[in-house]
């Protein structure tokens, strides 16, 4: 009997790959990651010339991603159809070797992983190797810390309706926005009523060659990028000579 582990990446850059992960990684003879229909794919990419020679690859395609509106049933449907059959494959494989799945950042914080994780329970074995979040690696990025003393931080999805989206950023201190994409324009929407847009950053592949930071006000509207991260940097108490706190 093998093994399904799943490796979490990090936020994009190799070298911030945990030791545990880069070892089932090089190590590995069957490797799994998503991907969009027809291209390499984010995690794909991050562990190019980490692979065996003889590795077997098993790309998870994903049956939908822009064409259908997240919350519609047809769009629910075809990812559940699709989650459902992988996880029957993966567990097949799982009888006579150990398979690894990559998973950019935590695989438990918003990674599509956690989708197999609940089908595969029962019916193989399986290990979850945790990975830096994309979050923190942006968050670094802008070389500022994202929360002081007792900040509130918020981490919220992008997908959620605009109204939510300006409830939770009124009351927090630090903010991150994830799942940005085709939401960039009514996360800036948000952010204006808010009043917080000014404060507030994209940073785009962070910790990756091609990492771009920029103030969000700055982003035009039609600029929406799928790898990106919104970031409110706190402000809170910052004991310091003079001060009473």
């Amino acid at each position: 009997m093998g093994r399904i582990l799943c490796a979490g990446l990090g936020p994009g850059d190799p070298d911030l790959i945990s030791v545990r992960s880069d070892r089932a990684i090089r190590a590995a003879t069957d490797i799994a990651h998503f991907r969009k229909a027809g291209r390499a794919g984010q995690a794909r990419r991050i562990v190019e010339g980490m692979l065996r020679p003889d590795v077997v690859e098993h790309a998870m395609e994903y049956p939908v991603t822009t064409e259908l509106p997240f919350d519609s049933p047809d769009y629910i449907e075809a990812l559940a159809r699709f989650y459902d059959e992988w996880a029957s494959r993966l567990s097949e494989l799982s009888k006579t070797r150990d398979v690894v799945v990559l998973c950019e950042g935590d695989p438990f914080l918003y990674g599509s992983f956690m989708h197999l994780y609940t089908r595969l329970q029962g019916r193989a074995e399986v290990e979850v190797i945790p990975g830096i979040p994309g979050m923190v690696g942006c968050w670094w990025a802008t070389g500022t810390p994202i929360t002081w003393g007792d900040d509130v931080l918020t981490v919220m999805a992008g997908t959620l309706p605009e109204a939510d989206l300006v409830a939770h950023m009124e009351r927090s201190d630090a903010i991150v926005v994830m799942k940005t994409g085709r939401n960039l324009p009514k996360i800036k929407r948000a952010l204006a009523v808010a009043g917080r847009l000014d404060a507030a950053w994209l940073v785009e592949r962070g910790t990756m060659p091609t990492q771009r930071i920029a103030r969000l006000v700055d982003v035009a509207a039609e600029d929406c990028p799928y790898f990106a991260i919104v970031l409110v940097h706190g402000q809170g108490r910052r004991p310091e000579l003079g001060d009473e706190a």
